[in-house]
């Protein structure tokens, strides 16, 4: 039997804006966060413009072409910041301006406008790389690698913590250059560009055996290309797994395609048509250097690692991401946390009083857990449906150290907790054995909650639950919670399909 005492709220503190300036080699961002320190973040605006300043760093200057592209896009970003004015700017310079001739007329312009630029190293590049990885994946040691237009990272995260990196002349832009100038590539070329990355990774202390983890836009790119070839039925590219034969067969299929047709492919964004070639054979090179299974793709880098600098004391690491991330996204669309609590409770005490029957772990029992914690969340867009909203909004975005598959089940365990067959849908292909049965128990006792605290008002204060012949679920109220009672016994045929015994719902007393 559990008693049951509401949750409390937080107390709410005003929430401080960030703007983040990624200076790339490739590509310009600016990106907007509001954060409440040490508690949650939120991505509130992005402007992305590419400005392909690797070109020209084969001669070791950048174009002045690409220098003019830069400085526009500097323009509009300060013309946006001057509208918002956020709270604190941090502008971050990378390899493009760091290894080139003439990168200080990026930076002079910088200046000019008043957004103040550092020149990462290398090495700091890798370590807010790896910060983000640390915070986004369930992962505590792995291989980090981030390739941008100029340079590639290649970093090692031990025990979450940042070991030690290097960077690379290996980015999309600078090997496009270099290595392949035919349209499409020759063999030759790639054989080349293949010889000139073995030669920089042989100069690394690089061991097989560990995850590998890609971050940034040319890796996500590929993903994309992966997840359309395959007809994959989630939009997420956050810890989704691009395995080495995956990327073995695009290589295959792509390198001959002209840049026009590579930039027709179905979800590829036009501008990284002309470096696709050399981020592919960069990562296929590096995949069977390591002898790596695959690839683990993070939605979050250097930007959320920056972030992370601010919304966290030092080593900023959250101690339990998945927890801060399903809190997270509660905070966006918070409802009713007292009944919120309560159903969370009795969810977890049918769980545990059905444990003989569905022998579940751990595992199970925090993804119910989560459910409950989100169920309503969908109430910030209408009543109607929201169950259906609050789904759709737990698959809206990444959440941190949650697996594809993990999130798919919490999400369908928001759309079904309060009506409708619980069912994989198109989803079953992302699913492991034993989801489909796992996904209509935990639903069922979610909603069983759910009905228990049709009222909202805490009425029934606990539950026993009786193990016989069939399931006999005692409510413990001090007057008898006849709405509860009776929407708890219309679930009785779904309860008997889960869980193949019958249930009987009585009041007990206090």
């Amino acid at each position: 039997m559990l008693q049951i005492t509401p949750g409390e709220s937080q107390e709410r503190v005003k929430p401080r804006s960030l703007a983040v300036l990624d200076l790339g080699s490739g590509t310009f961002r600016l990106v907007l966060y509001h954060y409440e320190p040490g508690r949650a973040f939120r991505l509130m605006d992005e402007l992305r413009e590419a400005v392909a300043l690797g070109e020209g760093l084969a001669r070791g200057r950048i174009a002045p072409e690409a220098l003019e592209r830069g400085k526009k896009a500097l323009r509009s970003f300060a013309d946006f910041l001057r509208v918002l004015v956020p709270d604190e700017v941090q502008a971050l310079a990378t390899s493009a301006i760091r290894d080139s001739a003439n990168g200080q007329e990026i930076l002079a312009e910088a200046l000019r406008l008043g957004l103040q630029p550092k020149v990462l190293s290398g090495e700091e590049e890798a370590r807010l790389g790896v910060l983000a990885v640390a915070n986004a994946l369930p992962l505590r040691d792995a291989w980090v690698v981030d390739q941008g237009g100029g340079s590639a990272q290649i970093s090692r995260m031990q025990g979450r913590q940042f070991l030690w990196g290097r960077a690379l002349p290996l980015g999309a832009l600078r090997l496009t250059e270099a290595y392949l100038r035919s349209d499409p590539p020759g063999r030759g070329e790639v054989r080349d560009l293949t010889k000139a990355v073995e030669a920089h990774l042989k100069r690394l202390p690089l061991e097989g055996g560990l995850p590998l983890v890609g971050l940034g836009g040319n890796v996500r790119a590929l993903a994309r290309l992966h997840q359309k070839r395959r007809r994959y039925p989630l939009d997420l590219l956050h810890n989704y797994y691009l395995p080495r034969e995956g990327l073995e067969e695009m290589a295959e299929d792509l390198l001959s395609l002209s840049l026009r047709a590579r930039q027709e492919l179905p979800g590829l964004q036009p501008d990284r048509a002309r470096t696709l070639p050399a981020t592919l054979v960069f990562l296929r090179t590096l995949l069977r250097h390591l002898q790596a299974p695959g690839l683990w793709v993070s939605g979050l880098g250097i930007r959320e690692g920056v972030l992370f600098t601010h919304l966290l004391p030092p080593p900023h690491l959250l101690p339990d991401p998945r927890a801060f991330g399903v809190e997270n996204l509660f905070r966006r669309y918070p409802f009713a946390e007292a009944h919120r609590e309560r159903v969370k409770a009795l969810a977890l005490a049918l769980f545990r009083g059905l444990r003989p029957v569905h022998g579940y772990g751990e595992e199970e029992e925090r993804l119910l857990k989560e459910a409950a914690h989100l169920h309503d969340i969908g109430m910030h867009l209408g009543y109607y449906e929201h169950h259906k909203h609050g789904a759709y909004l737990v698959l809206s975005e990444p959440l941190l150290a949650m697996s594809q598959r993990e999130q798919v089940l919490l999400a369908l365990l928001v759309r079904y907790h309060r009506r409708g067959e619980p069912a994989l849908g198109g989803f079953r292909p992302l699913m492991a054995r034993g989801d489909a049965k796992r996904l209509l128990r935990l639903a069922v006792l979610l909603r069983l909650a759910e009905m228990l605290e049709r009222t909202r008002v805490g009425r029934v204060r606990g539950v026993r639950v009786v193990l016989g012949a069939g399931v006999r679920l005692e409510l413990l109220a001090g007057e008898e919670p006849w709405v509860e009672r009776l929407e708890a016994e219309k679930q009785a045929g779904l309860f008997q399909e889960a869980f193949g015994l019958p249930l009987e719902v009585a009041w007990v007393a206090e």
